[in-house]
């Protein structure tokens, strides 16, 4: 293929334009040569006759009566080719292509057949008019685009001849092919016949003398058939070999069979005396999850006891730092084991001449100085948010004046991270932790979250924008005795991580009702409670508990001759003011036992009914401020707190089933 595609090759390359006038125009396709075959061997003849050029075999053809060994080679230019247009300038002379003989088609290619190269024809004359060594004027474009014109008609005609030759190539290699398809069917049948001389060779024995030629090919035969024994003994020693190096990896697999076999008896041996020890592990497990979870229940008892010897009602009391800018009142003192706090002032005699010192002490389950960080003040009541888990409804709220830092205490600062972190989202992070610890003895928890305020004995979802065009109506209500006390139309979202409850205090930062007062920047104007509702449940135990986590923000008491407050902060004022009223009438009756507690004189203390009313774990923190104008209301909220500290409520049920 690649000696018929040179010629091609040779005609799609592009002509030099300036070539020397002096050299001959010669024609690019080269013209094979082909050995002549002898007159007296006529097969061989054929067969190169058929090996032999397109453009050859139309010549010889012509001239039937010359004999082969007499026919002129011919130029590629005179047979099939038009004479080529006049070019500016003429092509150097074609190399001489050599090309091996085909006489040998079956026996393949005979060794040092290259030809002679065959001389390349010249170029065809050029048209009248136009001398071989005339050149045209760089002006006459019309002239030079039909010279090229007349090149490209005389390539296409010497590429349609040139396919031409090939297609008559390519039958002729398929009547080569027919006739080798042929000698193979004879050459069989020949080695067939061979085949049959052979079985007869016995009998022809004396003959043998007599045939020279059959003699020598049946010496011949005698060699290839010692031959090919020689092959097949090396063969046959070689699979001896294989067989011997196959027995010996037989007998070191069957070694290594029983070595394995040996293990195998070990390893089930050693498995059986592990899998008792899983089995002893596995009862011992049970064993150490009954105690575990009797040591949870005791845990639990022991801890409810503790809180009850402590009061149902605890009372903490926490100090504000002092402002910028605040002038200390003339001091307090706290005594040791911080739950002792002594207001002390001195004031004028009720006769007007000397001063007198006063002091007011008060008694609580803790105090703390302005000096004691959040995490101080929830290490304290950790073991009531903890009860919360245990099946105990708990109920935590901060009571005082106006800017002494109820706000800060439960919710803390904007940025709900950090060491000033408040009650609240301390009290969820140690839910949360714990809720996660348990689920390792078999419970699982289900948490839903509320968060509303008390604006003017209004109740607000404050998990709804203020935003929205709609207004709902809350109205407080329990479905039956025993049920838990609901509020209509809120939100109860459910939520299974921390930070999903610090989104939703975030929001409610946000929509809480605010304003500025004279004695506050930043003033609460309503009640907020934030509720999370906790339900629990250990399967392998058959054990269910469900409780409820309040965190209560009350709004700071004032008086209209500090806040100077008119308008709606006046009116705000004295709905705050009415509620923490009824409140005080609430522990009032509790302390004094009486038959009737005025739960529903405001919408507050009927909300936290249930946390006030002796099935609750109850902590207060009453806030005091440090500063000397605050002197009053910092007294009356201490007292307060104590009237709430002796109050008993009775003891607190879990709520389990």
């Amino acid at each position: 293929m690649d000696e018929e595609r040179s010629p091609l090759r040779q005609l799609n390359e592009k002509p030099a334009c300036h070539e020397p006038a002096e050299k001959s125009a010669l024609s690019r396709l080269p013209v094979p040569s082909v050995k002549r075959p002898l007159p007296g061997k006529e097969q061989s003849a054929g067969q190169n006759s058929l090996r032999q050029p397109a453009k050859k075999r139309l010549l010889d053809q012509s001239d039937d009566k010359a004999p082969p060994n007499k026919r002129k080679m011919v130029s590629a230019s005179v047979v099939g080719f038009k004479p080529r247009p006049p070019v500016m300038s003429q092509r150097p002379a074609v190399n001489p292509v050599y090309k091996t003989s085909a006489a040998t088609v079956a026996g393949g290619p005979s060794r040092g057949a290259m030809k002679k190269p065959v001389a390349a024809t010249s170029k065809p004359a050029a048209p009248s008019g136009v001398g071989a060594a005339s050149r045209r004027p760089g002006w006459d474009l019309k002239g030079k685009m039909s010279d090229m014109q007349m090149k490209v008609s005389s390539y296409q005609e010497q590429v349609q001849n040139t396919k031409t030759q090939n297609r008559e190539l390519r039958e002729e290699a398929e009547r080569a092919r027919r006739e080798l398809e042929s000698l193979r069917e004879e050459h069989s049948a020949l080695l067939n016949k061979m085949s049959d001389v052979q079985c007869k060779v016995t009998s022809y024995q004396e003959q043998i003398q007599t045939i020279s030629q059959e003699n020598q090919g049946l010496r011949e035969g005698g060699n290839r058939a010692q031959r090919e024994l020689e092959g097949l003994t090396l063969e046959h020693s070689a699979l001896l070999n294989k067989m011997r190096a196959y027995e010996m990896e037989n007998q070191e697999l069957s070694s290594l069979k029983r070595t394995l076999e040996m293990d195998l008896s070990r390893e089930r041996a050693l498995s059986a005396q592990r899998l008792q020890e899983v089995r002893e592990l596995t009862q011992s497990n049970a064993e150490q999850t009954d105690k575990l979870h009797q040591g949870e229940m005791e845990r639990r008892a022991l801890h409810n006891t503790l809180l009850e010897l402590k009061g149902n009602i605890r009372v903490f009391c926490r100090v504000r730092p002092l402002l910028d800018g605040g002038q200390q009142q003339s001091s307090f003192e706290i005594q040791p084991q911080d739950k002792t706090i002594v207001l002390v002032k001195t004031e004028e005699s009720h006769i007007g001449k000397e001063k007198e010192l006063h002091k007011y002490p008060f008694k609580f389950d803790h105090v703390f100085p302005p000096q004691c960080s959040q995490q101080q003040v929830f290490s304290e009541i950790s073991l009531l948010v903890q009860s919360a888990l245990d099946g105990y409804n708990v109920c935590s709220f901060a009571y005082g004046q106006t800017g002494s830092g109820k706000t800060y205490t439960m919710e803390g600062p904007d940025v709900l991270a950090g060491e000033e972190m408040g009650m609240i989202p301390r009290a969820v992070q140690q839910i949360f932790q714990a809720a996660c610890k348990l689920r390792e003895q078999g419970w699982e928890y289900q948490f839903t979250a509320s968060f509303l305020e008390i604006y003017n004995e209004t109740i607000r979802d404050l998990l709804v924008s203020n935003k929205t065009p709609k207004k709902m109506d809350y109205e407080i209500k329990r479905a039956s005795p025993t049920a838990d006390i609901r509020v209509t139309n809120l939100k109860y979202i459910p939520v299974s991580s921390e930070e999903e409850v610090l989104v939703l205090i975030k929001l409610a930062k946000q929509n809480r009702s605010t304003a500025r007062t004279q004695v506050n920047d930043v003033s609460s104007r309503s009640h907020s409670v934030f509720q999370l509702r906790i339900e629990g449940k250990n399967a392998a135990r058959d054990v269910s508990c469900n409780s409820i986590l309040s965190l209560v923000d009350l709004a700071g008491s004032e008086r209209v001759q500090k806040s100077q407050s008119t308008g709606d902060r006046l009116k705000e004022m004295k709905s705050i003011n009415a509620s923490l009223t009824n409140l005080g009438l609430v522990f009032s009756a509790l302390a004094s036992k009486d038959g009737f507690v005025p739960y529903r004189n405001c919408k507050l203390t009927y909300l936290l009914q249930d946390c006030l009313g002796g099935n609750s774990k109850t902590l207060m923190f009453v806030n005091i401020s440090p500063e000397i104008e605050s002197f009053s209301e910092s007294l009356n909220s201490l007292r307060f707190a104590s009237k709430v500290n002796e109050c008993v409520i009775g003891t607190a049920t879990a709520n389990r089933k």
